[in-house]
């Protein structure tokens, strides 16, 4: 007998079990869709043929789409669903198209999305080695290597959903260390906890201050220099003042790569400060981690192994499908456990019938965890981590050429840092109508030329066949330019280069300043 009671429902849950056999080859069906090369257009011979995105503003994409949810549902053959998946894909941006240069992502290795639809498939959690026998030892793998290339002797680490939460974890083991009994007691009574973070650094940081109850106000941002990059005298300012207000200094961030302009702080020489005054250094490398595998680049993170703590975000510039983010402590004696473990004795049993210390549960914030480390692992297993280190270094090299190219075309186009550090190239295109003599670059040009990117950007969204995004530089008083972020994929030849500053020219014809 059935166990749904006799209302109709019986007759439903016997017809959705007996539909489950047919309803799998719903998989054959999005495979084909995954074949054809308009889901990716990643093909450089494609490039030209195919857009990145077919851009319709949101009300028009609601007629284009049904996506209604009702209580009831319609019957939908297999093959109307693989058309609903199809207009899906039709109408979404294609960030492996080679001219997808929008974010600090770009397009996917076919190893890491090879990696991604194998975890989707198991749909494990990583939390116990027992639902998770492989994985649990492949996530143990990738900590223990990246730890190795870090040039940590000990430590631990865990992978967490995006590099936001890998830096919270850096700031909750640094408060842990600092004050253990926050953890049962809270903050009550204690002297406001302080942390120190450029002007430039991710804003993760301002609001992970947000939620874990230090206050806003208690994430201090230290001035950069011209290039980006975090200013030691500044940053001894700001400890003296926090602690001359009664504040208590116990963390301080370095960037291996700022969102904007990709710069890297001086990580020796803010680790001379953290250990001066007694601190916990954590080195945000989510976009600039990279480099830890670098040939010619590595020095761009020297200093990293002084750090306490440090984050990277593979899924930028590698070519690992989003996400796959790492969190590294060179801080043994099980801290990292010891800080976030908490009793789930259904769970986390000690009397299990395994090595129960291959169990990770007791040491992330989270229980259901993706297992993100099985697409970085099959990256690496099929190349290794020194031809990465080579395509880090060439997306490195063809940034310097792109700013090579813009100094070519001096009259159209200008550099907002003469080099940069990383694959992040910064610029303005300055359209007929605003190029004039030197002195005539009034303080009204300037607001002027701010507005070129956003309007040539919305041509983009509208042509399809390039993406870049733009951004402000409030630290610096500067209004919107063009950010350009290479990435290890797509492996981009000299004469795309010229596809993108042309095409930037060709949209900007259409703009009205």
């Amino acid at each position: 007998m059935d166990a749904a009671n006799d209302d109709g429902s019986a007759a439903i849950v016997k017809r959705l079990r007996d539909g489950l056999v047919n309803d799998w080859n719903i998989l054959e069906n999005v495979f084909r869709l995954m074949q054809r090369e308009e889901t990716f257009w990643a093909q450089p011979q494609q490039w030209d043929e195919g857009k990145i995105v077919e851009f319709f503003q949101p009300e028009k994409l609601k007629q284009l789409i049904n996506l209604t949810v009702t209580e009831e549902a319609q019957a939908h053959s297999l093959d109307e669903i693989e058309q609903l998946c199809q207009l899906v894909i039709k109408y979404s941006v294609k960030t492996s198209h080679g001219r997808f240069h929008n974010q600090l992502f770009g397009q996917l290795d076919p190893f890491g999305l090879a990696g991604a639809l194998i975890t989707e498939a198991l749909n494990a959690g990583a939390y116990t080695f027992e639902v998770a026998p492989v994985c649990s030892l492949i996530e143990t793998e990738i900590i223990s290597s990246v730890r190795k290339l870090a040039g940590y002797e000990t430590g631990d680490g865990i992978f967490a959903p995006g590099g936001s939460t890998s830096n919270m974890y850096g700031i909750v083991l640094a408060r842990y260390k600092f004050a253990p009994e926050v953890k049962t007691s809270g903050m009550f009574g204690m002297r406001p906890l302080v942390m120190f973070t450029s002007d430039e650094s991710h804003y993760s940081f301002k609001k992970a201050a947000h939620w874990l109850g230090l206050g806003s106000e208690n994430c201090v941002a230290v001035r950069t220099n011209a290039r980006g990059q975090m200013r030691l005298d500044d940053l001894e300012t700001k400890i003296a003042e926090a602690k001359a207000r009664g504040g208590q200094p116990f963390f301080i961030n370095a960037t291996a790569g700022t969102t904007v302009l990709g710069a890297f702080d001086d990580i020796n020489g803010i680790a001379d400060v953290a250990e001066r005054h007694n601190l916990w250094l954590h080195v945000d490398a989510c976009l600039g981690g990279a480099v830890l595998m670098a040939h010619k680049h590595r020095s761009l993170i020297a200093g990293l192994e002084r750090s306490n703590s440090f984050a990277w975000n593979p899924h930028k510039t590698c070519g690992v499908p989003l996400q796959c983010s790492l969190f590294l402590t060179r801080e043994s004696d099980k801290l990292l456990d010891r800080c976030n473990s908490v009793e789930a004795s259904y769970l986390f049993q000690q009397d299990k019938f395994y090595d129960v210390s291959y169990d990770t549960g007791n040491k992330s914030v989270q229980c259901g965890r993706k297992i993100d480390a099985l697409k970085f692992w099959l990256m690496l297993k099929a190349r290794g981590y020194g031809q990465y280190g080579h395509l880090v270094d060439h997306a490195i090299n063809v940034a310097r050429l792109l700013e090579d190219k813009i100094r070519s075309r001096a009259d159209r186009f200008r550099l907002v840092l003469d080099t940069h550090e990383y694959a992040n190239v910064c610029f303005w295109y300055i359209p007929k109508a605003l190029r004039v003599a030197p002195e005539q670059e009034t303080e009204e040009w300037r607001q002027r030329l701010y507005t070129v990117a956003p309007k040539i950007k919305e041509q983009m969204a509208y042509s399809g066949t390039l993406m870049i995004g733009y951004s402000p530089l409030k630290s610096q008083n500067l209004g919107n330019f063009f950010r350009m972020v290479f990435t290890c994929f797509p492996i981009l030849k000299d004469d795309e280069l010229d596809f993108i500053l042309d095409e930037i020219e060709r949209l900007g014809e259409n703009i009205v300043i």
